[in-house]
């Protein structure tokens, strides 16, 4: 009797430990696009609603939605254990590319990101609500957003980091909705400057931010991010870069982010 008690005991406790990190799908209201946005918030099991937490904000890619890397990747759970880090995985729709599109007032992602998100979660969550306790990255689509959000809002996030991220959208006019968000580039080139992370070095100052790029050498999006890492040197921009062999895939994805969840823990860390 006693032995068919221990083994569901054992086989709770195993499940406890393999996810003790709590997983929260939520929907924040918002008000420049009037509708709520889907959102997933992952709370580490030290998450006592007493003591605060740094927050990183984790991008998914086109196509995806707020629930792909809590899916496809469950063990950023343990990454939020791990390094005592609340993980946000907001829905970033299906192609917005995290602008504010000045042509769909529905796609208005770098405000709901950078800002609504933002006094959301520090409202609703106990976090560390400054720059120093913020990070952003993401994959692909969401690559360019964690780059793109941070350089444009530097005072909302202290840290942020890429995986094949689409960090030049210029040499890409005909993919992935990107038109649909800003204009053609043909009728709108301006806006296509204006709107890629290689066009908005000049905001960047050295040790301004934390940055960490992480591309694999089989990506589409490989020769872009190293033109990125090229000018990043030339000005002199402090920063991480990792590649190795992969493609743009989830297998790539999923180690990559152990590796940028480590970068930020090791900022949080020197800002406390």
């Amino acid at each position: 009797m006693k032995r068919c008690v221990l083994i569901p005991l054992l086989l709770a406790l195993f499940v406890v430990g393999v996810f003790p990190a709590t997983v929260d799908t939520v929907s924040v209201f918002s008000k420049k696009m009037e509708k709520e946005i889907k959102t997933v918030v992952i709370k580490p099991q030290s998450y006592d609603g007493e003591n605060t937490f740094p927050v990183l904000y984790l991008l998914h890619g086109y196509s995806d939605r707020y629930d792909g890397w809590v899916n496809k990747v469950p063990k950023i759970r343990e990454l939020s254990d791990q390094y005592g880090v609340i993980i946000v995985c907001p829905d970033g729709a299906f192609g917005s590319w995290y602008f504010d599109s000045p042509v769909d007032p529905a796609f208005q992602f770098e405000t709901f990101v950078s800002k609504e998100l933002i006094t959301w979660v520090d409202n609703n969550y106990k976090t560390v609500a400054s720059r120093e306790g913020r990070a952003i990255t993401g994959l692909s689509m969401g690559g360019h957003g964690g780059l793109y959000l941070a350089f444009r809002n530097q005072d909302v996030f202290g840290a942020c980091g890429s995986m094949s991220g689409g960090v030049d959208i210029r040499p890409f006019p005909n993919n992935w909705d990107i038109a649909k968000r800003i204009g053609s580039q043909r009728d709108y080139p301006e806006r296509w400057e204006e709107n890629t992370v290689m066009g908005l070095l000049h905001l960047l100052t050295p040790d301004a931010l934390k940055i960490i790029i992480d591309c694999g050498t089989e990506d589409f999006f490989f020769a872009v991010n190293e033109r990125l890492h090229d000018e990043l040197l030339y000005r002199n921009i402090p920063h991480d870069y990792i590649t190795r062999p992969g493609a743009h895939n989830w297998e790539y994805w999923s180690n990559a982010v152990k590796y940028q969840v480590l970068f930020f823990s090791e900022y949080f860390k020197s800002r406390q």
